[in-house]
């Protein structure tokens, strides 16, 4: 078993805590590998090591620093069953997602490659004669990136592209369930020729390292992507430095079925929508909203579809869903059946544990779907960010803006209808930061990836997405 350190500076380096943590496959609970616990005097060292390394990477042309970075996505790609498999192990997904999971990472990088010759500034009019006024572009300085276990290879891509395109250094500390496929990415960048120090991986407990790296006065940038609390408290910490902050947080996404709408498609939307990934996905769908009028012959289509789906080994490619990530969140969802049982909504399907002997180690889950929900119960309410669905009934437009708005999340919705004046004053009126029409979810890099309420702030991906990682500097040169 393989035991991993800190990636500082481009080396490999013991950590100074002495620690180290067991990452668990959720499929078994068997071992995957040895990680070294960082701790505050790590976070410094690679802080330190990114500003060292920073202005000589940004004074690179960004077409330079694209083709290193363009480079370093071809080398993940040339790892792509490696990797993949490696995610399998220590995140418990299928392995056709996990393949496109590194395939995501390396186009994640890529994209961020294209705005190369875009990262532009302005000239605007000045009040005064023979004076202009010069708006540049220049990179913020020191990266940090916290990434979640759900997809963390991903999530890191996402990140590392456009903060060092732009001219940034970055120190990434993936998730403790998931480290294992981000700290692979050290020995790609060291292959491909990324400068020491530009890219940094550190592990280790939130509180001392995370907070370590969001509140060090080095740090100009933090984006993290996980829950809402933590996020929180990233929040709070980095006031102290006054850093950038970038949070994409939880959510608890409303998939609305007007009376119009192509049911099959619908019903094929929702059922990925919020089984893939074991549910584990921020934009998935967390409660479905049937118009009562097609209530009945979308469920008689739904169900069956739920029902067959086969839950069991994540390497075999004809499982459909895999285990939860740990423990913990297993737990979660036995509690949240009870209470949403105890609240008075009745089970359509699932709600343990699978049965059999491949099932007795690892953390399972059946599909579970509810009906007979009330908007006030707690499942509609609490993100579960796992394989439980909950299913109400809706009578006007209406309610079902007012449902879909009443969460303190804000993040993503998914509407079926054909009808483009509903279409329309739904895209006005839900308080989200992504409306998907007529299709499931799944955002793509040229868009932008952000929430409303406790679901961020700032945002991912397209031309606003780099952006974030762009300080700007005026000039006001005046040749009177």
């Amino acid at each position: 078993m393989k035991t991993y350190q800190q990636f500082i500076d481009g080396k490999w380096v013991d950590s100074h805590s002495g620690k180290t943590d067991i990452v668990i496959n959720p499929a078994n609970e068997e071992p995957v590998g040895i990680v070294q616990d960082g701790d505050a005097a790590d976070a410094v060292s690679a802080l330190e090591a990114a500003e060292r390394a920073q202005k000589a990477w940004g004074r690179i042309p960004p077409r330079k620093r694209a083709e290193v970075l363009r480079a370093f996505a071809n080398e993940i790609r040339a790892n792509r069953e490696r990797l993949a498999e490696l995610l399998v192990r220590e995140g418990g997904k299928l392995i056709g997602v996990a393949r496109m999971e590194v395939d995501v990472t390396a186009s994640f990088i890529d994209y961020a490659c294209d705005w190369a010759r875009q990262l532009d500034g302005s000239i605007v009019p000045s009040d005064n004669e023979k004076e202009h006024i010069w708006i540049h572009s220049i990179p913020r300085g020191v990266v940090v990136g916290i990434t979640a276990w759900n997809f963390p290879l991903a999530l890191a891509g996402r990140k590392i592209g456009p903060a060092l395109v732009a001219g940034n250094a970055i120190v990434v500390k993936p998730p403790p369930d998931t480290p294992l496929a981000t700290l692979e990415l050290g020995d790609i960048a060291n292959k491909v020729g990324i400068p020491a120090g530009i890219l940094n991986i550190i592990t280790g407990p939130g509180q001392e390292v995370g907070g370590t790296l969001v509140s060090h006065p080095i740090t100009k940038m933090v984006s993290m992507t996980g829950s809402t609390p933590v996020g929180q408290i990233i929040l709070e910490n980095s006031a102290k430095n006054l850093a950038h902050v970038q949070l994409e947080l939880g959510g608890k996404a409303p998939f609305i079925v007007l009376p119009d709408a192509n049911l099959k498609a619908a019903a094929d939307a929702a059922l990925h929508s919020r089984f893939d990934n074991c549910g584990q996905v921020c934009t998935c769908n967390e409660r479905l909203y049937l118009h009562e009028s097609i209530y009945d012959e979308f469920m008689e289509i739904f169900m069956p579809m739920v029902k067959a789906l086969k839950v069991g080994d994540p390497m075999d490619p004809k499982s459909d869903m895999g285990p939860k990530m740990n423990a913990r969140e297993q737990q979660n969802m036995k509690d949240m059946v009870k209470l949403t049982l105890e609240q008075g909504a009745t089970l359509a399907c699932g709600g343990k544990v699978p049965e059999g002997e491949q099932f007795k180690k690892g953390f399972w889950f059946e599909p579970t779907v509810f009906t007979d929900v009330t908007q006030d119960m707690t499942v509609v309410h609490k993100e579960t960010f796992g394989p439980i669905l909950p299913v109400l009934k809706f009578s006007s437009l209406e309610q079902v803006i007012e449902y879909a708005n009443d969460c303190e999340f804000g993040l993503a919705a998914m509407v079926f209808t054909e009808n483009m004046k509903t279409v329309m004053r739904l895209t006005d009126e839900l308080e989200c930061g992504e409306i998907y029409i007529n299709r499931g979810h799944g955002e793509q890099h040229q868009g932008f990836h952000n929430g409303y309420k406790m679901s961020g702030t700032g945002g991912e991906d397209g031309k606003h997405g780099v952006g974030q990682y762009l300080e700007k500097k005026t000039f006001y040169v005046n040749y009177n």
